[in-house]
């Protein structure tokens, strides 16, 4: 896309350059209307989560659901984030580190691994400095072979390289053109359930301390000297493609186009056409049941649609006094084939056993969790009721801010803010809890 046309770019442009009234800047218009032509015409990929205790089945389901999805003619593609050898071991290939084939279906997988992921962001950062010339080369002396990744990096890598395959948000940079429209489904088997949840509640939780971190940008004398260099080199380091150019923005705009971007990602976890996470359980381990539950519970309060929950099929489970329907009313359950760990799996004849309900569960636009409201407001009663299964009262703490206008919810080391009514403003009077609804009473 053209940057900023101005004095002998005019004169020698071929193509005159209008004013964009809505940005404030000069732009080449052919080339900005047919860069947004191509955006509009790219749909992101649907995202697939599996969450549940250790053990239970993540895995397999995961695998169940990428050959599900190909076989229906859907371009899937599997992300593991681990180095078990379960995923190749049951597909009968190794999975490296960009999308490899699968058989001879629309199946790709790939395998994500930090050491490598960490390359990508630092080269992004050094070609942005060289165009700002920030550090004045100090930047060019890191080598990225020598560094090594620390805790909580794998779960920052992986939200970038998801972010790639599936476009929630959008953006620029030269993988737009490799991977733009490449994928329908991506089913991603992450490192545990807690790092997935924390990927999943990340964008709302980032706006938070954007907030603040804004705050200390603009009312501190260090924060306005120091935050728009940092704010610049940012913003050039997610443009690789030097052709993309959105025009100079203020840090304003750059503030707000983050926040923008962040509360994207956040309502994209909402939206069962866009994101799907299931509960897994073994049946016969009340505890794996208990687990998935609570995991229930901690997905609500990350912000995550829960689509269903899956457990693998067993003639012994017949004879378990549970009823898995009843345990997760109103979501919807289905089994899985129990895949055998001993040999490479056939997949024409375990897609088989494959049962209807399994399948309708797994259909790309269900909504089965769509009646099951997280939060309802009664003004008349001036109640909030909070839809939070596998937990009881106690360990649940209610805080209130900014003039009782936010009401914070912890549970499950996850928190959650929700803005109340303007005519339901008011000190919390008691709570109580009702058939897994922790019912708020407002004074």
């Amino acid at each position: 896309m053209g940057s900023l046309l101005t004095g002998s770019c005019l004169k020698n442009s071929p193509i005159t350059p209008t004013f964009s009234p809505t940005r404030g800047i000069w732009r080449n218009d052919d080339k900005w209307r047919k860069f947004y032509k191509v955006r509009a015409e790219v749909k992101p990929a649907k995202l697939v989560m599996f969450i549940g205790k250790g053990g239970a089945g993540k895995t397999a389901c995961a695998l169940i659901a990428a050959q599900y999805y190909s076989r229906t003619g859907l371009r899937t593609c599997l992300v593991i984030q681990s180095q078990d050898p379960t995923a190749e071991h049951l597909l009968g290939q190794k999975i490296g580190t960009a999308p490899t084939p699968i058989g001879n279906g629309t199946l790709q997988a790939v395998r994500l691994e930090s050491t490598k992921m960490l390359l990508e962001p630092l080269s992004r950062l050094k070609k942005a400095d060289a165009r700002l010339n920030l550090s004045q080369g100090v930047l060019d002396e890191v080598v990225g072979e020598e560094l090594g990744v620390l805790p909580g990096m794998d779960s920052i890598l992986a939200v970038g390289a998801l972010e790639r395959l599936i476009r929630f948000i959008g953006g620029t940079g030269n993988y737009t053109k490799e991977l733009d429209g490449k994928f329908d489904m991506i089913i991603y088997d992450g490192i545990s359930s807690e790092e997935t949840l924390r990927m999943v509640g990340a964008a709302e939780r980032s706006r938070w301390y954007m907030r603040y971190l804004r705050n200390l940008a603009e009312k501190t004398d260090t924060g306005r000297v120091i935050a728009p260099s940092f704010l610049k080199l940012a913003e050039a380091s997610l443009k690789v493609d030097s052709t993309v150019d959105s025009g100079w923005r203020t840090t304003a705009e750059i503030w707000d186009a983050v926040d923008n971007i962040l509360e994207k990602g956040s309502r994209a976890f909402a939206d069962p056409l866009k994101f799907s996470c299931y509960l897994v359980m073994d049946p016969s381990n009340c505890m794996s049941v208990n687990a998935a539950l609570r995991y229930w519970g901690c997905a609500i309060q990350a912000g995550a649609h829960v689509s269903g929950a899956f457990y693998p099929a067993s003639p012994s489970y017949k004879s378990i006094d549970i009823s898995i329907d009843d345990t997760f009313f109103p979501l919807a359950t289905a089994s899985v084939p129990l895949l055998s760990m001993d040999s490479t799996i056939n997949w024409d004849i375990a897609l088989k056993d494959l049962n209807a309900d399994a399948k309708k569960l797994l259909t790309i636009n269900n909504g089965s969790g769509r009646n099951i409201s997280p939060v309802t407001f009664d003004q008349t009663k001036k109640t909030v009721t909070l839809f939070l299964p596998g937990f009881d009262k106690s360990e649940i703490k209610l805080s209130q801010w900014r003039g009782g206008s936010e009401l914070l919810v912890e549970s499950g080391d996850q928190r959650r803010v929700i803005t109340l009514p303007s005519k339901m403003l008011g000190k919390v009077a008691g709570a109580k809890f009702d058939n897994r609804n922790l019912v708020i009473t407002l004074k």
